[in-house]
């Protein structure tokens, strides 16, 4: 069972404190629990969070100490956390354990050292304070979320669910990390690299979202998606949906749904052993050498170098195991 403390740092956001318990508490591996998760906090008993909300934790430093991972989730102490807590993070962080951010978590990991020549996000309004209050941290405020040497941070609230089903797939791979989105019912995992969509407010004349048009292009990615099958699905014009879709995900719907194939072609080639022409079919990518070439634009990998990379024994097995040319 992988451990995982979340180390609450008063004051604490409740959103930010529930969401690892939420999403990795929804991840099973090979039927099973992937992870037992465990809230800390430096004094057990209760803890202040935001929003006139009283918190009640009852676990103390002990389980940093005991965990495989550390989660530090948005806090108001941005700049006088705890002494007890940034020692048993740096203790963590000597003991090989993962450790990671959510929002301004990033700053009780960078009172703490660890992100000291690092690169390092937090949501895009404090990235500036971040930035002048520790020099030494390279500081990124346009990304979802980074990872150096087993050190992550995520951005804002909401990109702490991005960056715990990355840790999900790091952990088991695509398939359940995808399942966990899709019992929390969340967005399918989004790479770090995303914007974070700053400017990308929805215009007031939209009516309701394109999401079901979006869970139909997710139904049917093996087929080839055009403008007007979305716009179809969407009951609106091409051009009102080229101009919501953007507004909505800060993606054209052609970045969109390339988007979606090339992680429906990475959780295929993780999780059983087609070839790589049969991932490029399944996936829309078409043939085995666009899948190549799309893969090595996004990762600088191969096919085949991402599967011996990322394949999971439990699941590479499945299927076919014949390699393609295109590998």
């Amino acid at each position: 069972m992988h451990r995982v403390a979340v180390l609450a740092v008063p004051p604490v956001k409740p959103f930010d404190l529930a969401m690892p318990s939420t999403l990795l508490g929804a991840a099973e591996a090979e039927g099973r629990p992937g992870y037992e998760v465990t809230v800390c906090t430096a004094s057990p008993g209760t803890v202040a969070a935001s929003g006139g909300i009283d918190v009640v934790i009852r676990t103390g430093l002990e389980a940093v100490a005991a965990s495989d991972t550390v989660i530090v989730p948005s806090t108001g102490s941005r700049h006088d956390a705890d002494p007890a807590a940034l020692d048993a993070l740096r203790e963590a962080h000597a003991a090989g354990r993962r450790i990671a951010s959510i929002c301004s978590g990033a700053f009780v990991l960078a009172q703490a050292g660890l992100l000291d020549d690092r690169p390092a996000t937090t949501h895009w309004a404090l990235a500036e304070e971040l930035r002048g209050a520790f020099p030494a941290v390279r500081v990124d405020a346009d990304v979802l979320f980074t990872e150096d040497d087993r050190i992550l941070t995520g951005a804002g609230s909401a990109a702490g669910i991005d960056l715990c089903l990355h840790l999900i797939r790091s952990d088991h791979g695509a398939a359940v990390a995808n399942a966990a989105a899709r019992a929390a019912v969340v967005t399918p995992v989004r790479h770090g690299g995303q914007a974070q969509f700053v400017s990308t407010p929805l215009p007031p004349e939209t009516g309701a979202s394109l999401a079901e048009a979006r869970a139909w292009a997710l139904r049917h990615l093996d087929r080839p998606i055009s403008l007007h099958d979305l716009a179809l699905h969407a009951k609106v014009s091409v051009r009102t949906l080229t101009r919501r879709f953007t507004a909505e995900t800060g993606l054209t719907p052609f970045q969109w749904v390339l988007e979606q194939r090339l992680l429906r072609a990475r959780e295929l080639l993780e999780a059983t052993g087609l070839t790589v022409d049969q991932v490029a079919h399944r996936s829309g990518l078409g043939s085995a050498e666009s899948l190549r070439q799309h893969l090595h634009r996004r990762l600088g990998m191969t096919p085949s170098a991402y599967r011996a990379a990322f394949a999971h024994p439990a699941h590479a097995g499945s299927g076919h195991s014949a390699a393609s040319p295109a590998s």
